[in-house]
């Protein structure tokens, strides 16, 4: 069996995450390593707050806290979330660690041992008001390529064009709001891009067959427009500091790196954390996944679109210039946008629904399913309240909740609380075990290609076909002339239950343990289903008690539609 590394872009440690944030890369990469771990495969998925940058000591400021202190209380808080959606990271790190520390100053100086890295003198813009240099993010204006008159001195949010802070249009400082802006002279160090263009090319043309069209495309216009040598340190009071014995004038004066250059290398560093909180007497050896690994580690990256020229291009590079042998990246999985009414979720802004919010109002599995069933993969989705509840109430609660419920039901009521015996299967069985195969390997096939939305429409068909099948038995009427034949019909129909408690568990893992709870079966620890066990829907046997589990999911009524829309705001006015 493979080996496969999985991660998700770093959220930023600034704020808690909205449900875009959660489809464009955790959730799918979690749904995806569940997938993986019970196909028998090792898996170690890994992720962290992305603690440095501008936005960590703007968010501080306003909290009243030191840097330190705001991002020690916002990971705990985001890792409550995430635990709340059943997110099941194999460590779950911070890039303020001393390993990345560590793991980041030696890329730095590898890639100035070859020549990758040299010091400029460049005009950065200074605040007088605020009496320091101002950082990219430091400085908001408008964007001159697209005209959002909010874009910061980085990216462009709303068209997503990396900028420099002299770009924008009318800056102004983040801090004090001053337009009184000066351009001074300052040092920084930059990492030479243009040198590495020609091997980043060549890596792209060797590894993308299997990435989306997303991500392909969207690293090819980059390498189109050329790579530019790229400042990668800041004037900042927080971050990974410049080694003073590569560079003691920069440390002197407390330059940090580049938030971008040290948050992929936290892939690596908190691997190395993972490895090190290894309980006494456990050895995790992290450098097998990463350095010098071997052919059987592949390594999977997820990621919204904004995300990707930075996973595809700099930090590939950047890989590339240490002349080390460190894993790179073998699929990056990128999405696009989950809107929310047509316009962009976003956390500056507190526009759509936050995770911590959702979780609030129902439980992860809603989200989980729904989320990943319109997964914004080929064109951007939105998010409405009227095509969740459309969607909760049709997949959740009538098509999967509602046949557990008057399968176990109307079982208990009829046959007692063990799963009644009846006749042989028959013709009706045997085509049905026909179908679940078939949609099993259906679905075990997108979820291989990372097709999450087609992965879901698979299960969701599984799901229907017990659905069917229970309409043409009609066990209820089956029972009056036949109790025998009623009695198959609710021993298969259990099988399907636990055939989905099995395969849903990706997808919605609390209702799947649910689900497989409830038949009271000795040494059930099959993590998957094979065709053949599809084909016979015979795992569980007549005689295996079972309990009726309370209901899976809830259908959301009108009321509660009319308070979601009151709380998060609706359709917006034409």
């Amino acid at each position: 069996m493979a080996r496969h590394l999985v991660t998700s872009a770093l959220p930023y440690i600034n704020g808690i995450k909205h449900l875009g944030n959660m489809v464009g890369s955790m959730l799918p990469a979690d749904v995806y390593s569940r997938y993986l771990r019970q196909r028998g495969h090792d898996v170690l998925y890994i992720c962290a707050t992305d603690e440095h940058g501008t936005p960590a000591e703007l968010a501080a400021k306003e909290a009243g806290l030191t840097v330190a202190e705001f991002c020690a209380q916002a990971h705990d808080a985001q890792k409550a979330v995430y635990d709340g959606f059943e997110l099941a990271f194999d460590y779950f790190g911070r890039s303020s660690s001393p390993q990345n520390v560590e793991i980041t100053q030696h890329f730095a100086r590898k890639l100035h041992e070859n020549g990758f890295i040299e010091e400029r003198a460049i005009r950065q813009v200074y605040s007088p008001v605020d009496g320091r240099f101002l950082p990219d993010r430091y400085v908001e204006g408008t964007c001159p390529h697209c005209g959002y008159d909010k874009a910061r001195g980085d990216q462009c949010e709303n068209c997503t064009r990396v900028l420099d802070p002299t770009d924008l249009i009318n800056p102004r400082s983040a801090i004090s709001g001053s337009k009184d802006l000066e351009v001074r002279e300052t040092k920084h160090l930059f990492l030479l891009q243009s040198k590495l263009q020609h091997e980043v090319e060549g890596w792209i043309a060797t590894v993308s067959a299997e990435w989306p069209h997303l991500s392909t495309s969207i690293a090819r216009k980059w390498l189109t427009e050329g790579l530019n040598d790229r400042a990668i340190t800041r004037d900042l009071d927080w971050g990974v500091p410049v080694p003073a014995d590569t560079w003691p004038e920069l440390a002197a004066e407390g330059k940090v790196f580049y938030v971008w250059f040290d948050a992929p290398i936290e892939y690596i560093g908190a691997t190395k954390e993972w490895a090190d909180a290894a309980d006494d007497g456990e050895t995790r050896d992290w450098k097998s996944w990463w350095y010098d690994a071997d052919d059987t580690v592949r390594y999977t990256q997820f990621m919204a679109k904004d995300n990707v020229p930075f996973h595809t291009v700099m930090f590939p590079a950047t890989e590339l210039g240490v002349r080390e042998p460190w894993k790179k990246v073998d699929v990056v999985k990128g999405f696009n946008w989950l809107t929310y009414y047509g316009g962009k979720f976003s956390t500056s802004q507190k526009r759509g629904v936050f995770t911590d919010a959702a979780l609030e109002i129902l439980p992860g599995d809603y989200w989980r399913y729904f989320l990943i069933a319109n997964a914004p993969e080929s064109d951007d989705s939105s998010f409405t309240w009227e095509h969740f509840t459309a969607t909760v109430n049709k997949d959740l609660a009538d098509t999967l909740g509602n046949f557990v419920n008057r399968v176990l039901s109307f079982s208990r009521k009829r046959f007692g609380d063990e799963v009644p015996a009846g006749r042989v299967a028959g013709e009706a069985e045997a085509k049905l075990g026909e179908e679940i195969a078939r949609l099993l390997a259906e679905y075990e096939e997108h979820m291989e290609a990372l097709e999450f939305r087609k992965a879901a429409a698979a299960l969701r068909a599984l799901w229907s076909a017990g659905n069917s099948y229970l309409e043409e038995k009609a066990p209820w009427l089956e029972i009056k002339a036949d109790p025998d034949g009623a009695a198959l019909t609710l021993r298969t129909a259990m099988n399907l239950i636990h055939l989905y408690a099995v395969v849903s568990e990706p997808f919605i893992p609390t209702t799947a343990a649910a689900m497989r709870g409830a038949f009271a079966l000795e040494n059930d620890t099959a993590t998957w289903v094979t065709g053949d066990q599809a084909k016979a829907l015979d795992v569980v046997p007549a005689g295996t008690a079972f309990t009726v589990p309370p209901v899976l999911f809830a259908k959301i009524t009108e009321e509660d539609l009319e308070s979601y829309r009151e709380r998060f705001g609706g359709a917006p006015e034409a």
